[in-house]
This record gives C-alpha cells, sequence and structure tokens, in this order.
C-alpha cells in the first residue's frame, strides 16, 4: 500500500520518532538495569562513550551480547521492562491527530536504537509493531542473548527512512524527524538535506544547532505546534483554537532565542 496523495488531495508525509526521552521519560537501559538490580549502567555507558566502542545510542545492544552482568537478560525481561518505562501524555492522541491533520496525513513510525522487545511493549495498542523499527537481538537455542542482527543508531536510522521513502513514493520534503539525543544527528543531518523538518526535544548540543526546531515540554502533543506552523502554515491564534477544540489550553508558549558565548582570555 502505497501513501501517495489521496483523491481529496490530501498531502501525505513520514513522521518518524526516536523513542527513549523523546515519547518517554526514560532511557530503556536505565529501566532495564533497574528493573533487574543490574548496578552501574550509567558508569558502563559512559566507558564505552569514551572507548568509540558502539555508535552512540547503540550501548544498550552492546551491553545484552558483551557485559556479564547482562547475561542473565531475556526476552521476556525486556518486554517486561517495556512496560515498566513511563511515556509522555498523550501519545495515542498524537498519533490520531497525526491521521487527520486538515489537508495533510503524517504515517506514524518509531525508528529507536533500543531493543525492539523494549519498545514494541512500552507502545502496545498505541503504534502497530510493523510501524516500529527497533535494534534486533538475536538469541541462542537457551534463549541467551548472543549477538545483534541490526542496530538502528546512527546510519542506520537514516537507512530506514531511506527504506520508508523509497517502499511509498514519499517526496523528499514531505519527512518530520523528531529525536533528542547524539544517536539521532546522522538522521537528522538527512531531513535537513532533504527539505524536511527536524525537531529537537531536548537541549543537546549537538542537536540544537541543526535542529529546525527545538520544543522542550513533557506533553508528546507539543510536538504538532511546529508541524501546524512550519508545515501547515498556521499562525499561533489558529494552532492556540484547534488545541482548545482537542481539550487543551496552550498555558504558556514562549519562544526564545539563546546565544551561548564562551569568551576566554586572548594568550
Amino acid at each position: 500500500m502505497q501513501l501517495i496523495d489521496k483523491p481529496n488531495s490530501t498531502k501525505e508525509f513520514l513522521f518518524l520518532s526516536d523513542f527513549d526521552q523523546t515519547l518517554s521519560f526514560q532511557d530503556s537501559g536505565h529501566v532495564l538495569s533497574e528493573a533487574l538490580g543490574i548496578p552501574n549502567f550509567h558508569e558502563k555507558v559512559t566507558s564505552l562513550a569514551k572507548k568509540h566502542l558502539v555508535q552512540q545510542g547503540g550501548e544498550l545492544a552492546y551491553l545484552l551480547v558483551h557485559d556479564p552482568d547482562f547475561r542473565r537478560v531475556r526476552a521476556d525481561d525486556l518486554r517486561s521492562a517495556g512496560k515498566k518505562v513511563r511515556l509522555k501524555p498523550n501519545i495515542a492522541l498524537l498519533v490520531e491527530l497525526l491521521g487527520k491533520l486538515e489537508g495533510h496525513h503524517f504515517t506514524p513510525y518509531v525508528v529507536s536504537a533500543g531493543p525492539q522487545e523494549i519498545v514494541e511493549s512500552a507502545l502496545e495498542g498505541i503504534i502497530a509493531p510493523d510501524n516500529i523499527f527497533a535494534s534486533r537481538l538475536v538469541y541462542n537455542q537457551h534463549g541467551e542473548i548472543c549477538d545483534v542482527e541490526c542496530l538502528r543508531a546512527g546510519y542506520g536510522k537514516v537507512a530506514i527512512l531511506d527504506h520508508l521513502r523509497e517502499k511509498f513514493a514519499i517526496s523528499q520534503h514531505r519527512v518530520v524527524y523528531v529525536g533528542d539525543g547524539s544517536s539521532d544527528v546522522h538522521v537528522m543531518l538527512h531531513v535537513n538535506r532533504l527539505e524536511g523538518l527536524t525537531i529537537a526535544v531536548s537541549e543537546n548540543k549537538y542537536l540544537t544547532k541543526i535542529a529546525k526546531r527545538t520544543l522542550l515540554n513533557d506533553n508528546a502533543l507539543s510536538i504538532l505546534i511546529p508541524i501546524m506552523e512550519d508545515v501547515l502554515g498556521w499562525s499561533p491564534l489558529r494552532i492556540r483554537v484547534y488545541m482548545e477544540q482537542q481539550g487543551f489550553n496552550l498555558q504558556e508558549w514562549e519562544k526564545v532565542q539563546t546565544d551561548t558565548v564562551t569568551i576566554v582570555e586572548a594568550a
């Protein structure tokens, strides 16, 4: 089924989002470690980042294969951890509204470096499994994790985006990508080159320099605001009215431009 424009001139778009700390408040690795009593997850990730052994965002997948503390993790543990992930409010409503914005239809996909089992479990009933592209693990005959089939970090996210664009014949500028961390840098640069819309939902210093919009809010519905402004061309007043029609008030909406400056004494 191709996402071609419908006879009523509805414009078809791809909406891709990261998962950890983009649609959720916590990193999947932290949730899994806490659930199983595995200590020092943050220190393990920091050590891997310093050694550059794995792409940023792929640390959990690496630990699941190589770290002794994670050898007891099974698929059921990952699915159980997914149920413990604290999601941002109104993701289901966000998905619903993306499908019926005036004259525009955004098909949602999640692209995450986290394990497929965790992301699918966390988003069960909200995002269809076929629309979730996360890291896939390989299990041996004993149910132990022994390898990584594919890692959805860095260029892995770019590959998924290009696959979806080709599969559904989506024009290059009809892409929206939302992310929060360093593993989203490559795909955001790619979307910018395609003239799509990139939205950062954190103050990550690498993302804020390249994302076309940066939005800080704990409610998933906030992602609609830059889409309605930059893609649909709606005015702030029209956006406020629309949100009120959905039962929400934009209590505060402050646009801030921040210059970060470092000054040192000349040698």
